[in-house]
């Protein structure tokens, strides 16, 4: 068998977003290569946005993902503030933070019961699931649409929120919604720790990431919509406007989708990031379930990174109650952000990890140019070698079993392939 071509196919990565195949070549028991090809449709948002207004991004760049629209909404408010030279504070961006805990909790809610848990529990799909474990699932579509009442109400709806502009919102809400808000998201605490305590019980393949790590870093808080630098495993933190300094996007003969480097080097940013370079800004709740569910002071097993996603789904419910408990409306819902000539970047922590935007603005208030790097392009290179990693530890698997390890390996990643199909073709070669 080890001297013979072996080729493996998924025709539908189920649970994955995206198009993309994995191709796998094995040389007299060693693995010479495991390409992550992925297909990803040229869709020119950069490009789109050239001579558009500056008020434009946030709902253009919205639709480049609708699990995740506020975070593209939150990268492009603060770059282009930032190009502008305003820093918004007090109520409205706290108010921000509120939004983005939701699309969170709505996302990691999604990730966790419907797309990752199915694969420890040896199920197909949640529809599967659901058949034999019926209030395990409503428990998560009710954590779900905890986090989509906070995108409905502050956001004005759950998918591309409409509420969202330069300088803060066109509607604040009112105390007395967000009290109506606040007594529903506090059973979905009970439901989010249940969730951490739940996850914590799967069994976990071993695998220890060596890639180095990189997330947004606030020093007063657990850094979701922005932060004041970038903070990596290994060499000191770098400030946001030095984010193309040290990543350098390349394409690959494999993959018609970028590929990032950190200083030459592959890395991680998502949830393993972030709890490893942050979790001492986590809450104590958080920091307690954390360590019932195994987590030590880092965690660099990506099959846990469910764990992780589940203990940062506490904290944003927390986060969410908090910021509504000191809530003051602000009057007016957002400030003056007047064009001028300049560069502005900017950051925040999608659920799959750091965003980073950057635009340069002319004084006539149109976009001169724009770069966009989202999470997956800066994840490919760590994807890559983790499956290498995980084909070699299990050459001895049939065809069937280690296509669904590959499978789940990718999955933990939650990758945002692209917004339209789902494919993967896993070909691998024995020679």
């Amino acid at each position: 068998m080890s001297h013979r071509a072996r080729q493996l196919r998924v025709s539908s990565l189920a649970r994955v977003e995206g198009e993309g195949a994995l191709h796998v070549v094995v040389r007299d028991g060693e693995v010479e290569r495991a390409d992550l090809q992925i297909y990803e449709p040229p869709r020119f948002f950069e490009a789109l946005l050239r001579g558009r207004a500056y008020t434009e991004p946030p709902d253009i760049t919205a639709r480049i993902c609708g699990i995740c629209p506020v975070a593209y909404q939150t990268s492009a408010i603060a770059a282009i503030e930032n190009a502008c030279g305003v820093v918004v504070g007090g109520p409205i961006a706290d108010l921000r933070r509120l939004l983005y805990c939701g699309e969170w909790i709505s996302s990691h809610a999604l990730h966790i019961y419907l797309l990752h848990a199915p694969d420890f529990l040896g199920y197909p799909d949640a529809v599967a699931l659901a058949t034999d474990h019926r209030d395990i699932v409503e428990r998560g579509l009710a954590l779900k649409k905890a986090g989509n009442a906070i995108l409905e109400l502050v956001g004005g709806r759950a998918i591309h929120p409409i509420n969202v502009r330069v300088g803060g919102f066109y509607a604040a809400p009112s105390q007395a919604q967000l009290d109506k808000l606040a007594a529903q998201l506090r059973p979905a605490l009970d439901a989010a720790v249940a969730t951490v305590r739940w996850v914590a019980g799967f069994d976990f393949p071993d695998l220890e990431l060596d890639h180095e790590l990189l997330a947004v870093h606030d020093p007063a808080r657990y850094a979701i919509e922005r932060g004041t630098t970038l903070r990596r495993s290994a060499g000191p933190a770098f400030a946001v406007d030095a984010f193309s300094n040290h990543v350098v996007e390349e394409h690959v003969a494999h993959s018609t989708a970028l590929r990032a480097r950190l200083d030459g080097g592959r890395y991680l940013t998502g949830p393993l990031a972030r709890y490893t370079l942050n979790r001492q800004h986590l809450s104590p709740l958080a920091l307690e379930l954390a360590a019932g569910a195994g987590l030590g002071i880092e965690c660099r097993n990506p099959f846990r990174s469910i764990v992780v996603r589940a203990v940062e789904t506490v904290y944003a419910v927390e986060e969410a109650l908090r910021l509504i408990e000191s809530y003051q409306q602000p009057e007016p819902s957002s400030v003056g952000v007047q064009a001028r000539d300049g560069v502005g970047h900017g950051v925040s922590e999608a659920p799959r990890g750091l965003l980073y935007h950057r635009y340069e603005i002319g004084a006539d208030g149109l976009i001169r140019s724009a770069t966009i790097v989202p999470p997956t392009s800066q994840n490919q290179a760590a994807i890559e070698d983790d499956l290498r990693r995980v084909v070699a530890a299990n050459l001895d698997l049939g065809d069937g079993p280690l296509t669904g390890l590959c499978e789940r390996t990718v999955r933990n990643y939650d990758p945002c392939i692209s917004c339209s199909t789902h494919f993967l073709d896993l070909t691998m070669e024995r020679r």
